[in-house]
C-alpha cells in the first residue's frame, strides 16, 4: 500500500526558507507523479509544483512559486523535496504532497488526478 509521509513545516518569517519533504512507502518514487497542494481557508486547493515519471523528470511550477520552490527527487531517500525560498505571508498555507502512477506531464495541478495523499501540513510565514 503507498504511504505518504511529510515533514518540514512549521512557522518561518518572511524572506525565510523552509524545506518540505514526501517519503513515499510502498512504491519506488520514480514510478509515481508526485505533485505538491496547497490549501488556504476559503480558497480552492491550489496546485504548487510537479514532478512527472516520465524520464526528463517533467518539473512544472505554478507561477507564483516559479524561482522560488526548486523541486527535486531522492531516489536514495524515495523522497521529493520541495525547496521553499524566499517565503512570502501569501504562500500561508496546509501544503499536501500526492502521488499518482501516472505520466503526468500537462501543465497544472488537478487534485482529482492524484489517488494517494499526505496528512498535509501548515506552513506559516509571518513577522
Amino acid at each position: 500500500q503507498v504511504q505518504l509521509v511529510e515533514s518540514g513545516g512549521g512557522l518561518v518569517q518572511p524572506g525565510g526558507s523552509l524545506r518540505r519533504s514526501c517519503v513515499v512507502s510502498g512504491a519506488t518514487v520514480e514510478d509515481y507523479t508526485i505533485g505538491w497542494f496547497r490549501e488556504d481557508p476559503g480558497k480552492e486547493r491550489e496546485g504548487v509544483s510537479r514532478i512527472s515519471t516520465t524520464p526528463d523528470s517533467a518539473i512544472w511550477y505554478a507561477d507564483s512559486v516559479k524561482g522560488r520552490f526548486p523541486l527535486s527527487r531522492d531516489h536514495i531517500e524515495n523522497t521529493v523535496i520541495l525547496q521553499m525560498n524566499s517565503l512570502k505571508p501569501e504562500d500561508t498555507a496546509v501544503y499536501y504532497c500526492a502521488a499518482d502512477p501516472r505520466a503526468i506531464v500537462i501543465p497544472g495541478l488537478k487534485p482529482y488526478e492524484y489517488i494517494h495523499w499526505g496528512q498535509g501540513i501548515q506552513v506559516t510565514v509571518s513577522s
